[in-house]
């Protein structure tokens, strides 16, 4: 399969000098397919693009703009399995979750930015005067390979409806399922310009685009290395950054909750997506006399999961996206071994069933300390720490001995207890009792997991400037 061209200003075009990456499919270890990677030179004539449409774009009514995210929805819908298949592919989710959870929560952030479109004041009055919202510009937007989709639709959603335009660099570890979308976005008939996609990698094209300055906005998701590096190059600029970076959310299960369901149900959670995601519960943190019970519970969990091709239906869990990311994730778990901490479940190498791809055991440490590597960094693999607390304040102090500050998790039978728990938590994002995922709620961290917040109306607000018009 080859992906060779560049979606840009409403037409597919060659880069500017050649040069291609094979994508790798995480199961078998096999190029499945060729993309070209950009240059500063392609990002020059995908911000050009943009500027040049946005003149006329920012100025189009909300009637139309909606016009146009619903054509988008249309067409994400009708080719929703197709979506689905891909991301199994280019990242190895299993087709049940890439199809029910990667590609379906993709498309409500589209659903989401055209409900809340449909009924914002651009204008109010206030004080003397008005103070009107209006679109910041050009957004370049850089985003992951974990839930590829996704996070490119929970940007390019609300720069859209806002009135922006955009230059979007997905990640060149798991593009394909974004230039399938380029193709929906070209078929919704959205003016030439208004929507560009140059592939790349991030040293090269996202760096082209934080430091451009014919951009106004960058957004980023990524780890917080490769966040601190955007905000530095936008600096020059004075650009707006808004960034979701790392995690190591924790887990509190207090004292009264049911042990056993609170634990399978952690596991589970922690184990989304392989474990490649920012706002997973890693450290699980549970009252010390509760240690044996805790384990007893985890192992049964793990039990539970069917580790296998990505593309059968009846696999949970499927490899992690890259050989880097399987090493990285093997030298975190034998680091868990060698500071001392109890393997309850799994361990280093690949899994018995398997044979290829970068299939990792699903692992879980109990008896960690804070000052463990495994309880410090962000792993990005299926792989928990559980950890003794003695008090609630103990709990909490815990939680947040950590750099990052992306989700917290509270389970109790007493949801003012858990309530109150949550408001200590340093986190953007904390889920009590096992609470589903809400599209309108606003997703985004304290500390370093970075700034801005993404989903709903405040993900929308990013999108826009602020200015008071005074004696009206």
């Amino acid at each position: 399969m080859e992906k060779l061209k560049f979606y840009i200003d409403g037409a597919w075009v060659d880069p500017a000098a050649p040069s291609t990456l094979g994508i790798v499919n995480p199961a078998t270890e096999e190029i499945f397919a060729q993309i070209s990677l950009g240059s500063p030179q392609d990002v020059d004539r995908a911000v050009k693009a943009a500027r040049r449409a946005f003149a006329a774009y920012s100025v189009t009514s909300v009637e139309e703009r909606l016009s146009w995210l619903q054509k988008i929805i249309a067409g994400f819908r009708a080719r929703l399995p197709e979506l689905a298949r891909m991301m199994t592919l280019e990242m190895g989710a299993p087709i049940t979750f890439a199809t029910e959870r990667q590609a379906t929560v993709a498309l409500f952030h589209f659903e989401e930015a055209a409900r809340v479109l449909a009924q914002y004041r651009f204008e109010e009055r206030m004080g003397n005067g008005i103070v009107r919202r209006e679109p910041i510009g050009v957004c370049g937007l850089i985003t992951p390979w974990n839930w590829p989709l996704n996070q490119v639709a929970s940007k390019v959603a609300p720069a859209l409806a806002t009135g922006c335009t955009v230059v979007l660099k997905p990640s060149e570890i798991a593009p394909l399922s974004a230039m399938l979308f380029a193709e929906i976005v070209d078929s919704a008939g959205a003016p030439a310009g208004v929507f560009n996609l140059v592939n790349g990698d991030g040293p090269t094209v996202g760096e082209a685009i934080a430091a451009h300055p014919g951009i106004d906005m960058v957004s980023f998701t990524g780890s917080t290395t490769a966040g601190v590096r955007v905000a530095k190059l936008a600096a020059d600029t004075v650009k707006r950054v808004a960034q979701e970076l790392g995690g190591k959310s924790a887990n509190i299960i207090l004292a009264d909750a049911d042990l056993k369901a609170a634990v399978m149900q952690g596991v589970h959670a922690c184990y989304t997506n392989a474990g490649q995601n920012c706002q997973s519960p890693t450290r699980m943190l549970i009252p010390r006399g509760q240690r044996d019970a805790a384990f007893e519970a985890a192992r049964e969990a793990v039990d539970a999961i069917r580790l296998g091709d990505p593309l059968d239906p009846a696999s949970t869990m499927g490899p992690l996206v890259s050989r880097a990311q399987f090493q990285k994730v093997q030298d975190l778990i034998q680091s868990g071994v060698d500071e001392g901490a109890t393997l309850v479940a799994g361990g280093t190498g690949r899994p018995a069933e398997v044979n290829r791809g970068y299939f990792v055991r699903p692992t879980v440490f109990g008896d960690v300390t804070p000052q463990m590597k495994i309880a410090r960094e962000e792993i990005f693999g299926p792989v928990l720490s559980i950890m003794s607390y003695d008090s609630e304040d103990e709990a909490i102090e815990i939680a947040n001995d950590t750099p990052f500050g992306l989700a917290g998790f509270v389970q109790s039978k007493d949801v003012a207890r858990a309530r109150a728990v949550a408001n200590r938590i340093r986190a953007g994002r904390v889920y009590l009792n096992g609470a589903p995922f809400d599209r309108s709620l606003p997703f985004g961290g304290y500390k370093q997991s970075g700034n801005g917040r993404e989903f709903g109306v405040f993900g929308f607000e990013e999108y826009l400037e602020v200015k008071a018009i005074l004696g009206h």
